[in-house]
């Protein structure tokens, strides 16, 4: 008996001991953080100030080597000013209204450096200025409120999390976002890609909870008998979808399917890998007669690659006599080696549905196009986004240097400009 009481004052010190050491070194994590977030919040506003500032002092310069002088500063400065605010503990909505806004300034910098007229810099930086200056302000007050939680982790720790209603970057946020419409509107372009990426687009008639799980039992026959849990989207998502998470066995994992329509969006299975492994042919058809099952039916594989447990394709939609590949279309899919189950899907992107429009076409005569020693391998048409983010029929071009390292570059071309929207160098 004495042993045993011996024995349990022994565990109960040592358990002592581990709880106090934990709940020490729990203490010194959340003070390093809290210490980071501060400091990060400093260098933001710090920045933020001389943002201003230079954009300021660009106003007061004709002279195009100083305006540009000022203008690549800019540039320099809402680049680092992105890569601050993406470490900062702040709500989603803030951080996106923030990244735009910044990207837009920055951007506007870069083209003006370009531009032999500054006029258009001028006209929309006399609205920045202004309202930049009263960002400064509110953005100041919103980090002393910030700083005024202390050390208290459970308040400050949940700012990614929390409801925007219960931040001090509330009125930020209604800043940022009112900035961002009035400083920098929408191009056609970039609202159709915003409507595109929020699915405005999918007006099929609306699927029950018990139709969702209906086509997830039907595209996934597999785990059909799994045990499910559905919930549905918040009411502010962009898009209304139901969630389902399933577990049988060793598998487990979730999909999202749409509401309306019932589209898959996503699909994600964990479990075992076993070390044998089926041939690349029948994982390809296996991924084929997938796509097949779940109703995506105009697309080809356009990319795969593998690891030591799956394959990974991208399905990529067709469109035209020519079956021109529509990048922006794509779907992926991942495969397990052992048996060719579906492991993951990732079907956003073919969902939101490019709207092709017709274009011009301007034949290339690729011997003058390219340098003497470029020797042209393949050729096809595909559609992809330039940088103002609209749809363009392109050339996509392999062509490979004649050079002692006979480098291979993916060129894309459009087909009826001629500009170079993407060259990349292939392994």
């Amino acid at each position: 008996m004495k042993n045993l009481v011996y024995l349990l004052t022994i565990v109960v010190v040592a358990l002592g001991i581990y709880a106090f050491g934990a709940n020490r070194s729990n203490n010194q994590l959340e003070q390093a953080l809290h210490t980071r977030y501060t400091n990060e919040l400093t260098n933001a506003s710090e920045k933020l100030s001389l943002l201003h500032k230079t954009i300021s002092q660009s106003l007061l310069f004709e002279d195009e080597k100083a305006l540009n002088n000022e203008l690549d500063n800019i540039w320099r400065m809402s680049s680092d000013l992105r890569n601050t605010v993406s470490n900062l503990p702040l709500h989603e909505e803030v951080t996106t209204q923030w990244m735009r806004y910044l990207g837009k300034i920055g951007d506007s910098a870069k083209v003006a450096a370009a531009s032999e007229d500054a006029s258009v810099w001028r006209k929309q930086m006399d609205k920045v200025t202004p309202n930049l200056h009263s960002f400064t302000e509110e953005w100041t007050v919103a980090t002393a409120k910030f700083y005024e939680q202390d050390g208290d982790y459970s308040k400050w720790s949940t700012n990614q999390t929390m409801e925007l209603s219960e931040s001090p970057f509330k009125t930020v946020s209604t800043q940022l976002k009112s900035y961002n419409e009035t400083d920098f509107p929408l191009t056609a372009s970039e609202s159709d890609y915003e409507k595109k990426r929020d699915l405005k687009h999918l007006m099929d008639k609306q699927v029950t909870k018990q139709e969702a799980i209906n086509k997830f039992q039907k595209f996934f026959p597999g785990i059909s008998e799994a045990a499910l849990t559905v919930t549905k989207s918040h009411d502010d998502a962009s898009y209304p979808f139901y969630h389902i998470q399933f577990i049988r066995g060793a598998r487990i994992g979730y999909a999202d399917i749409t509401e309306n329509g019932g589209h898959l969006l996503s699909f994600l299975l964990e479990r075992p890998i076993r070390k044998e492994a089926q041939s690349h042919e029948q994982i390809v058809q296996k991924a084929e007669q997938f796509m097949e099952q779940v109703g995506y039916k105009d697309v080809v594989i356009s990319e795969s690659r593998e690891n030591h447990e799956a394959w990974h394709f991208v399905f990529t939609r067709v469109y035209g006599e020519d079956e021109a590949l529509v990048y922006p279309d794509s779907i992926q899919v991942k495969l397990a080696k052992d048996n060719g189950e579906v492991l993951g899907v990732n079907a956003m992107e073919y969902i939101q549905k490019e709207s092709i429009k017709d274009q011009p076409v301007t034949p290339v005569d690729w011997d003058k196009f390219f340098n003497e020693n470029v020797v042209v391998e393949e050729v096809k048409t595909i559609y992809t986004d330039n940088k103002t983010l609209q749809l363009r029929r392109c050339y996509q071009v392999i062509a490979h240097v004649q050079n002692e390292l006979h480098d291979t570059f993916r060129v894309v071309v459009d087909a009826e400009t001629h500009e170079v929207i993407k060259t990349e160098q292939l392994p």
